[in-house]
């Protein structure tokens, strides 16, 4: 009995460190699940996306499951222990109209997240739907022939309707729409020689009855030509002016080279008499003319005799005397 003691102690000694670590496995930190999980499809290619798990220490795995409408039952995507936080969907879930639902779970080691799930996915309902590609576009005077890329391969039963919004590029913005199911359309009765310019919108059409919009095309812009007509116009138009003006050239050298002693004429200056003329004329009694005799006496100048020796006996001598503003001459007769 002494013996069986310590034994006892020692077995209840184990147990209670078990179940201590029983209890601290319980109580060990809960890996958070991923956020923002959400499903992108684009033009009918799909892939899951979600927000990476951050922790303090290790690297964080991801899972992806998913199941169908007709078969309620989970299943791997060949997304299981992946790093990325993105998971493409298999050619198996290729199908449109599909009902996919899926879950994403975060893995640390052997600890694991809460499985997070989508709501239902159908990709006929749900992907978005990009613009055609716009190929070649061809001006003429009067259209514009545009050829586009549908911008995902269609199946059968599907049934593409191209939107086609077109408007003159000016202050106004009036626009106008034609619908065509053809990738090579014409936008007719355009204005020659203007800027149009266009955007197009598909719409995908199902057996289902199902109508889906995807997105507007940026817009381009276009000017129309100008057509053989109006060019010729244009050259009859400039030929004349040319002509118009070369004939007025010519009439207005004939003109002058007529007329030009009377333009000579009629240019000249009109005379006019010089003022001190002028006062003296109106006014008489002012002595103008004594003035510049006394300024001629007062500044020296000098003299020239000019002795004419003529037929007979009779000699004429005169002088001249010259300066700025006055001039005085005499005469003597000597006889020989």
């Amino acid at each position: 009995m002494p013996c069986r003691a310590p034994l006892l102690s020692l077995l209840l000694l184990f147990l209670l460190l078990g179940s201590l670590r029983a209890s601290g496995a319980e109580s060990s930190p809960h890996l958070p699940a991923p956020k923002d999980v959400m499903v992108y499809s684009y033009n009918f290619r799909s892939s899951l996306r979600w927000s990476p798990v951050k922790v303090d220490r290790g690297l964080v795995l991801y899972t992806v499951h998913f199941k169908t409408g007709a078969f309620n039952q989970w299943d791997e995507m060949n997304c299981t222990r992946i790093t990325q936080t993105e998971c493409s969907f298999p050619w198996s879930l290729k199908e449109r109209r599909w009902t996919v639902v899926l879950r994403v779970r975060a893995e640390l080691g052997q600890v694991t997240s809460d499985w997070v799930e989508t709501d239902p996915f159908v990709a006929e309902r749900n992907t978005t739907i990009g613009p055609p590609k716009v190929n070649s576009v061809t001006e003429s005077s009067d259209s514009l022939l545009i050829s586009v890329t549908p911008p995902f391969g269609s199946e059968a039963g599907d049934f593409l309707q191209y939107h086609v919004s077109y408007w003159e590029n000016t202050t106004s913005t009036t626009k106008k729409a034609i619908k065509t199911s053809s990738t090579l359309f014409k936008i007719k009765s355009l204005k020659e020689w203007t800027l149009y310019c266009f955007e197009i919108q598909v719409e995908l059409m199902t057996h289902s009855d199902l109508h889906l919009f995807g997105l507007q095309s940026v817009p381009e812009c276009y000017r129309t030509k100008i057509s053989e007509a109006t060019r010729a116009g244009y050259i009859v138009l400039i030929f004349v002016l040319v002509l118009l003006f070369v004939n007025l050239v010519a009439v207005g050298f004939f003109l002058l080279w007529r007329y030009h002693k009377t333009i000579k004429y009629w240019s000249r200056p009109p005379l006019e008499i010089p003022s001190h003329f002028e006062e003296y004329l109106k006014d008489p009694s002012m002595p103008v003319l004594e003035m510049l005799d006394n300024y001629a006496e007062d500044d020296p100048h000098d003299s020239l005799s000019v002795v004419f020796r003529g037929e007979g006996s009779q000699a004429c001598g005169s002088s001249l005397d010259g300066q700025a503003h006055s001039h005085s001459i005499s005469s003597d007769s000597e006889v020989t």
